[in-house]
């Protein structure tokens, strides 16, 4: 038996969002500070830089996270290669090449906890099932229940990796099952879109994950190169068909 004390009743931490057996705890202030960086920290804390943790409570069932992402575990919590044989492997190895992913996530599963890696990033925690597939920029991927399913997709034209700065290839989550996500921005600055047979133009890389429903190109602001050149916006990414965008203010 395993008593973890200083957590759940620690004044200094708060959990800010829970849904189904994730909490993402928040520290309001950095309480590990000296007499050198006491100011920073006090201003980076009424700033809303704080570090933030994700703990899971395992009940039988498995999370798939970030290589390296793990501080630790508790109680009968065991970890395994999320490798299902050496085709897997293979195409997972692939994968990682292309979405600039961690090749061989870890698994971890049983009774007990799991604390991530501290970050100042935001977190972002979101049901897959409610995006039909959720498509993930770089780096947003923090962990997500084992039975999600993981893929690779492509953009639907080369215009849209060479000129959309997004890549060619990225991260699809589908199935049922929560998605942890690192936003650069806190949930209540980012602007969500629910599309139904209609378009959002952005210009700039600001989507940070969409339905993979949605058809994305990059296109002329304007049907003329004339139009393009007054409106001073050239390219912009245009996303299509009916779903949802999550789309943060700055980059």
């Amino acid at each position: 038996m395993i008593k973890c004390k200083n957590l759940y009743e620690n004044r200094n931490i708060e959990v800010i969002e829970a849904r189904g057996d994730v909490k993402v705890l928040e520290y309001k202030k950095d309480l590990s500070v000296n007499a050198s960086n006491a100011m920073a920290a006090y201003f980076a804390s009424e700033m809303n830089i704080r570090k933030r943790q994700v703990l899971i409570e395992l009940k039988g069932n498995a999370y798939t996270i970030s290589a390296g992402s793990m501080q630790w575990t508790s109680g009968a919590v065991s970890m395994a290669a999320d490798v299902k044989g050496l085709g897997d492997l293979f195409g997972k190895a692939l994968s990682s090449k292309v979405t600039k992913e961690s090749a061989i996530k870890p698994k971890y599963q049983g009774n007990g906890l799991l604390m991530l890696e501290p970050t100042y990033k935001h977190i972002l925690l979101e049901e897959v099932s409610e995006w039909g597939g959720i498509v993930l920029d770089d780096g947003l991927f923090l962990a997500c229940e084992s039975k999600v399913q993981q893929k690779v997709v492509a953009r639907t034209n080369l215009s849209s990796a060479m000129l959309g700065k997004e890549g060619l290839f990225n991260l699809c989550l589908k199935g049922e099952g929560i998605a942890i996500l690192e936003s650069p921005v806190p949930r209540d600055e980012l602007i969500e879109f629910v599309l139904e047979n209609d378009e959002v133009r952005i210009d700039g890389n600001y989507a940070i994950a969409w339905s993979e429903s949605l058809d994305f190109r990059v296109e002329k602001s304007s049907k003329s190169l004339i139009g393009s050149a007054v409106s001073g916006e050239g390219l912009v990414n245009v996303y299509r068909g009916t779903g949802r965008i999550l789309m943060a203010p700055v980059e």
